[in-house]
């Protein structure tokens, strides 16, 4: 199953646009505006068919990381994700334990996991 037709068609319209220009400048006008048009033809079909969606709206907005241990660094491994969309969501997953807490709103300033108490991250400028 191929995936991203509507970019790979856009993207190789502006590859096929731009090599024909250069071919054109080139002194090879008959290959040059064949290509050409060509990725004018490629980039107008890509503009003109729908992107597909691989998750729903609802998949969206109910999506977590998945409750994993993240591999030691010699540090303190997490992961924070915020949402863009309104309501803001907060997840932190703590790598030592592999525990997931979802918070309103934006990224805290600071915070330490609720299931094993340890310190995962404390901004600076507080």
């Amino acid at each position: 199953m191929v995936r991203n037709v509507r970019e790979n068609l856009i993207l190789s319209g502006m590859i096929c646009i731009a090599s024909g220009a250069f071919l054109t400048v080139g002194g090879i006008l008959s290959m040059g505006a064949v290509i050409g048009i060509s990725g004018v033809l490629l980039f107008l079909i890509g503009m003109s068919t729908s992107s597909q969606r691989t998750m729903s709206e609802q998949d969206i907005a109910a999506w977590t990381p998945s409750a994993e241990q993240l591999p030691d660094a010699n540090r303190i491994m997490y992961r924070v994700d915020v949402t863009i969309d309104e309501p803001k969501k907060t997840t932190i997953l703590c790598g030592p334990c592999g525990t997931i807490t979802e918070l309103d709103g934006d990224r805290p300033t600071s915070f330490a996991c609720p299931a094993c108490n340890i310190l995962l991250y404390k901004d600076e400028e507080e």
